[in-house]
C-alpha cells in the first residue's frame, strides 16, 4: 500500500550528514515495531531513490545495519532473539525496554558521531524523486498505522490476556485483514485481489522460516542429550564470569548467526537458576542483538543489506566494523555501569 511513503515524502534535507543521523534515528525506532530485518529492507529500499552514488549508499547501509541491530535489541517484537527470549519467559517486555533501550542508544550514538563527521556534501536535487502511487493518502496512511499499530499491541495484548504472542499477532493480522478489505470493498475484484492479505501471504519468505525452525530443531535435540547442560557447567568452571561470557556470545554471533547462540544459551542456563530478567537475560539480549553488526554476516538485517547493495564482506570491515565495535563495547560498558555485573 505504499505506507511508507509517509516517511520518505517527509524526508527534505540535502545534507548527507543530516540524512545518516535521520535514517539512522528512524531505523532504531522502527526496528522495535518492525523487527531489524523489516525495516533494513525499507531503509535500503529508501535510501536506494535518495542517493545515487554508490560507495554514499553501500556506506548508509552499512549504518542503517547498526542502527537496526540496536533499534532491535532493546523491543521484545526487534530482533528474532530479543522475541525468543520474551517468549521463552526469561524477559519481560516492560523490563528489556527499560534497562536496554539506553545501552542501545549508545551503541547506535558512537558510530553515529565518528562517522558523522566523516560525512560531508551534498545530496543532489535530481536525487530526490518522487514515486507515483496506486493508492490513496487516505489508503496508505491507515493501513500504515493499522500494521504498525498491531505490532505494537502484541506485548500489550500478552500482558493484558498472558496468551501467546502469537496469538497477538494472528489477532493483529486478522484486524489488518478486515480493514484492508472494507477500506477496498467498492473496487473490482480484479483490483482488490492485489491489496489483498490473501496476496501478501503468497509472498511469505518460506526458506526462512524453514531455516530458523530447523535451528530451533536441533538446539532442541542438544538440549534433550544434555549436551547443553553440560557445556553451560562446563563455560561457568572455566570461565567464570556470567558478564565475560554473554560479551563473548554477543562477539561470536558475529560469526555465527545470532539465532542458533542464544537458542542455545536458553537451553545451557535454566530459569530455575537465572529467573525472568535476570542480568544473564537482559545482557544476552543485548550482546546477541547488537554484536552481529561487527560483521556483515553476523544478522539478518546485515545480510539483507548485503545482497541489496553487493556489500562485500572486506568491505564492510573495512569501511563499517570498527564503528559496529566501538558502539558494541559502549553500549555493553552502559549496561553494565547501569546494572551491575549481577
Amino acid at each position: 500500500h505504499d505506507g511508507f511513503s509517509i516517511i520518505t515524502t517527509a524526508i527534505h534535507t540535502r545534507s548527507k550528514s543530516k540524512l545518516l543521523w535521520l535514517a539512522c534515528a528512524l531505523t532504531f525506532f522502527l526496528s522495535a515495531l518492525l523487527d531489524n530485518l523489516t525495516t533494513t529492507i525499507v531503509m535500503v529500499s529508501l535510501l536506494r531513490k535518495i542517493l545515487h552514488d554508490q560507495e554514499d549508499r553501500m556506506l548508509f547501509a552499512g549504518m542503517v545495519v547498526i542502527a537496526a541491530n540496536a533499534g532491535g535489541a532493546w523491543s521484545p517484537i526487534g530482533d528474532v532473539t530479543t522475541t525468543m527470549l520474551w517468549i521463552g519467559g526469561q524477559i519481560t517486555a516492560a523490563n528489556i525496554i527499560k534497562t536496554v533501550f539506553l545501552p542501545s542508544v549508545v551503541c547506535l550514538l558512537v558510530p553515529l558521531l565518528v562517522a558523522g563527521r566523516r560525512m560531508n556534501g551534498q545530496i543532489q536535487s535530481s536525487a530526490l524523486e518522487e514515486k507515483v502511487s496506486t493508492t490513496t493518502r487516505r489508503e496508505r496512511n491507515t493501513v500504515f498505522i493499522t500494521g504498525v499499530g498491531a505490532l505494537a499491541f502484541v506485548p500489550v495484548f500478552k500482558s493484558v490476556t498472558h496468551l501467546p504472542p502469537f496469538m497477538g499477532i494472528l489477532f493483529g493480522l486478522g484486524f489488518l485483514w478486515a480493514v484492508v478489505e472494507f477500506i477496498h470493498r467498492s473496487k473490482d475484484d480484479s483490483k482488490k485481489e492485489y491489496y489483498s492479505v490473501s496476496k501478501a501471504l503468497q509472498r511469505i519468505d518460506t526458506p526462512s522460516v524453514l531455516f530458523f525452525l530447523g535451528i530451533l530443531i536441533a538446539i532442541g535435540a542438544l538440549e534433550s542429550t544434555h549436551i547443553l547442560s553440560h557445556l553451560a557447567q562446563f563455560m561457568n568452571d572455566e570461565i567464570g564470569n556470567l558478564t565475560a561470557i554473554v560479551t563473548g556470545i554477543g562477539v561470536l554471533s558475529a560469526i555465527v548467526d545470532n539465532v542458533p547462540l542464544v537458542a542455545a544459551s536458553m537451553g545451557m542456563y535454566d530459569l530455575a537458576t537465572y529467573p525472568a530478567d535476570h542480568f544473564l537475560w537482559e545482557y544476552m539480549a543485548y550482546c546477541a542483538g547488537t554484536g552481529g553488526s561487527i560483521l556483515i554476516i553476523g544478522s539478518a538485517a546485515g545480510v539483507a543489506a548485503m545482497g541489496m547493495e553487493r556489500i562485500s564482506f572486506i568491505w564492510y570491515v573495512k569501511r563499517i566494523s570498527l564503528y559496529a565495535l566501538l558502539g558494541y563495547a559502549a553500549g555493553a560498558l552502559t549496561y553494565i555501569l547501569i546494572r551491575g555485573a549481577g
